[in-house]
């Protein structure tokens, strides 16, 4: 997820249990190869686990030359966004506007798999509309074309985030191919999590706006899974520990400009189930200096800490 999915973040999600953490989303535009935005996301210094790069376009050729170019310099998967539903990545017909146009998904599936000898993956959505749900098309497409895995949204585009995903076109889909499915959207939860692998039989579950100020959520989900076992309630302290320590991986990460400007919204999330957490966060968002942002964030969590054992107030 653009601008969120950062080197902080995906350290994060693997320390707490991801077995895979995607890149932010890259453009193909080699005439921003070397701007300040491109750079910071392709920035994988250091990470552990399997690096996995996401790129779009909408340009067989020059999506190609992206994924080499991104081998080149480190990548061990190379992932295709067709998914975003953003505007002004669907106005420059890539993302999930990609789905409105079959025959050029299939030109640039095939033209990315044959450029890297490294696996390609795929995110993509239901479909552009709900009249126009073409999963299991572009399902087809993408395993002819050699795609490694499929990691779908149970939304269409023009559904954005609204309503509620379904799941029902990725269980048949799952039942139509034999490569790897992983099924996302509004997985937020341990028993969430068994109940969709359940209904799709998918091969695994992808996390996304539900990991937002809760990173704990992966080994919660995973534990689960494995042992069909809770994990105990997170430990109020201990949560403390991986929040400050998220803010200064931002700030050290990014800088203090740009560190502090970003870091507003994950402390956002973090906050927002604690008392007072709408408050603080408007004070937070207030602060232009790094060292002031550590020294609030610490200060209200220990006040907060005096009266709180754990970090949510029921177990998962």
């Amino acid at each position: 997820m653009a601008g969120i999915t950062d080197k902080p973040m995906r350290i994060l999600a693997k320390q707490f249990g991801a077995d895979w953490a995607v890149s932010e989303m890259i453009t193909d535009n080699p005439a921003l190869r070397h701007t300040r935005k491109t750079l910071s996301r392709s920035d994988h210094a250091g990470e552990s686990g399997v690096i996995a790069v996401q790129i779009a376009g909408s340009d067989p050729q020059q999506m190609a030359q992206a994924a080499r170019y991104n081998v080149a310099n480190g990548a061990q998967v190379i992932d295709i966004n067709m998914g975003c539903p953003a505007k002004k990545v669907c106005n420059v017909l890539a993302g999930s506007a990609l789905l409105q146009n079959e025959k050029l998904v299939e030109q640039i599936l095939n033209a990315v798999v044959a450029a890297v000898d490294v696996p390609v993956t795929l995110k993509t959505r239901l479909g552009w509309s709900d009249e126009h749900q073409n999963l299991p098309l572009i399902a087809r497409i993408a395993e002819q074309a050699g795609i490694a895995a499929l990691a779908v949204h149970g939304r269409t585009r023009t559904q954005m985030y609204r309503g509620e995903a379904r799941y029902e076109l990725i269980a048949q889909v799952k039942q139509e191919i034999s490569m790897p499915v992983w099924v996302n959207g509004d997985i937020d939860s341990p028993h969430k999590a068994a109940a969709v692998l359940a209904q799709t039989g998918a091969d695994g579950v992808m996390l996304g706006r539900a990991a937002q100020g809760n990173p704990w959520l992966f080994a919660q989900i995973k534990q689960f899974l494995e042992n069909n076992t809770l994990p105990l309630p997170v430990p109020f302290q201990s949560a403390c520990e991986t929040v400050l320590a998220h803010l200064a991986a931002m700030h050290g990460f990014y800088g203090e400009t740009a560190g502090v400007r970003i870091a507003r919204k994950h402390i956002g999330w973090y906050v927002a189930h604690l008392p007072d957490g709408e408050v603080f966060r408007q004070s937070f968002n207030r602060l232009d200096a790094a060292n002031a942002q550590q020294d609030a964030l610490a200060a209200f969590l220990a006040k907060t800490g005096q009266c709180r054992a754990f970090w949510h107030d029921d177990a998962p």
